[in-house]
């Protein structure tokens, strides 16, 4: 994969304008934080980059693809955006077996090893509707790697985790960086986001207002 290319893309819902002629290049093997309070467009940003929403004006390039023209979606991409959602009579191994025949299968040991990973391997015969916030939030981080994706989009990834869980996303984080993944993070914690990101783009009122490369002495 090439990496995505922003051009002065614009949204605008119910006449208010949530994202203003943002530009930006990411590139793969890199980390991308996106830092902002609520409302900044962070989001909003991230929905446009993975296909949910479209551009009123601008546009988003994948691989020289324009999403919503070309491509309704990126090619190959896992993402964790706000909460999680699965189908509750279905256990956490069940959930991603459905998810996993859609794009041609994992297998089951393959599958359990990936909610080990999560620290969900004693709960993959338990039913999703009996998992605790943090377990949920494992599992959607399970789904999201799942099949080592191109693009990774992850919106607040720590959400209702306890150390050894934030521990445990940091790494597969960084695993999925190490293998040549493009990497795009929120996260409130600014400490694990400037610890995580080799840029960091921050937003205010959907503009992007500072671009800070890892090592620059000043903003870009």
């Amino acid at each position: 994969m090439n990496g995505i290319e922003i051009k002065e893309l614009s949204k605008v819902i119910r006449k208010n304008m949530v994202l203003d002629g943002i530009s930006m290049k990411m590139i793969p093997g890199r980390i991308y934080g996106f830092r902002g309070i609520n409302g900044s467009g962070k989001t909003m940003l991230m929905r446009c980059i993975i296909g949910l929403i479209h551009a009123t004006e601008g546009s988003v390039i994948i691989d020289g693809k324009v999403i919503g023209k070309d491509i309704e979606f990126p090619e190959s991409i896992g993402f964790l955006l706000e909460n999680p959602a699965f189908l509750d009579g279905y256990t956490g191994l069940q959930n991603l077996r459905m998810l996993t025949s859609l794009k041609g299968g994992m297998s089951d040991e393959e599958l359990i090893k990936l909610l080990e990973r999560v620290g969900l391997k004693d709960a993959a015969g338990k039913k999703y509707k009996k998992y605790s916030l943090g377990m949920k939030q494992r599992l959607g981080i399970a789904a999201a790697v799942m099949e080592n994706p191109d693009i990774l989009v992850l919106d607040e990834p720590t959400n209702a985790l306890d150390t050894e869980g934030i521990e445990c996303v940091k790494k597969i984080i960084l695993e999925q960086k190490e293998r040549g993944a493009l990497i795009i993070l929120s996260c409130h914690d600014t400490d694990i986001l400037i610890n995580l990101s080799d840029e960091i783009f921050r937003l205010e009122n959907g503009k992007v207002v500072e671009h800070i490369k890892k090592g620059d002495n000043e903003d870009e």
